[in-house]
């Protein structure tokens, strides 16, 4: 009976938090946010350099956590410059059509916020900051899926 009463005050707490959370954000902010996300993964799915670039802070730390014998705390870092030039190669352009992609703003307070984006292929997180009007990444922490094995 306890674990039940527990599981339920935890569940009543975790949602009113969410709740309130999701009250408080400012809608024009989470479009702005979302419109640069949306610039981060469209633009690569369609190759487009130009759009990835102008959603990245130009001291952009994008990171993956990645065993590395060499490295006790190993991460995958990559720039701005690394993306962008990934983007301009073709690596995740993908049709139209197979675009499956959701972008979730999760928090903003003042001048930074957090959001979350998900694709077929990985998930990131990122940390952006206002400058003027113009959200940018300036954090993105990402993880890639696992993918179902090819047969012939």
């Amino acid at each position: 009976m306890r674990i039940i009463l527990a599981a339920l005050a935890m569940t009543c707490v975790l949602g009113a938090g969410s709740g309130a959370l999701a009250a408080d954000l400012d809608p024009i902010a989470v479009q702005r946010i979302e419109a640069t996300a949306y610039d981060y993964v469209d633009g690569q799915l369609e190759g487009d350099a130009a759009r990835v670039a102008r959603s990245l802070h130009p001291d952009l730390a994008k990171r993956a956590v990645k065993p590395n014998p060499d490295e006790e705390l190993g991460l995958r870092r990559m720039s701005k410059e690394e993306l962008v030039d990934l983007t301009r190669r073709g690596v995740l352009k993908t049709p139209r059509e197979n675009w499956d992609r959701q972008v979730r703003v999760l928090d903003i307070a003042g001048d930074v916020a957090v959001a979350r984006v998900e694709t077929p292929w990985f998930v990131d997180y990122f940390h952006l900051g206002r400058f003027g009007d113009r959200w940018v990444i300036v954090n993105a922490m990402w993880q890639p899926k696992p993918q179902p094995a090819v047969t012939d």
